[in-house]
């Protein structure tokens, strides 16, 4: 809980600041969508065919979670048929650096990650068969 300069007090539904930025951002879609958005405007069945093996609930769902975080825009076109085009704002443009990073850092360690996870399963195997 924090207390404004003018008495107001503002409840923050995640205590962590980091946790409750971290559990929208990295989920499974969110830095997809925010890297499929950064050449520029698009609409969503282009966002689809970008992601391709993305639903087109769990596409909705995570562009709504990323327009109330203030990640995006979405912009709607009165025209028939109806048009409604996606876009990064300011905020959402400010991540693509330290998204990039942790993509590049990502990209660079991944052969290691996964031996080290075959490693463990192996060991783990290896002491359940000891263990029988």
């Amino acid at each position: 809980m924090t207390t404004m300069p003018d008495n107001e007090t503002f409840v923050f539904e995640q205590p962590c600041p980091i946790r409750d930025v971290l559990d929208r951002i990295g989920d499974q879609w969110s830095l997809l969508i925010m890297q499929t958005l950064a050449p520029g405007t698009l609409r969503f069945n282009a966002l689809m065919r970008e992601i391709g093996d993305i639903s087109k609930q769990m596409l909705s769902r995570t562009l709504k979670q990323l327009e109330q975080d203030g990640f995006i825009t979405r912009t709607l076109y009165p025209e028939v048929p109806l048009r409604v085009e996606y876009a990064l704002t300011d905020l959402g443009r400010s991540f693509l650096e330290p998204m990039q990073q942790l993509i590049t850092w990502a990209d660079t360690h991944h052969r290691t990650i996964v031996a080290a996870r075959e490693r463990y399963q192996s060991t783990q195997d290896h002491l359940r068969q000891s263990l029988r």
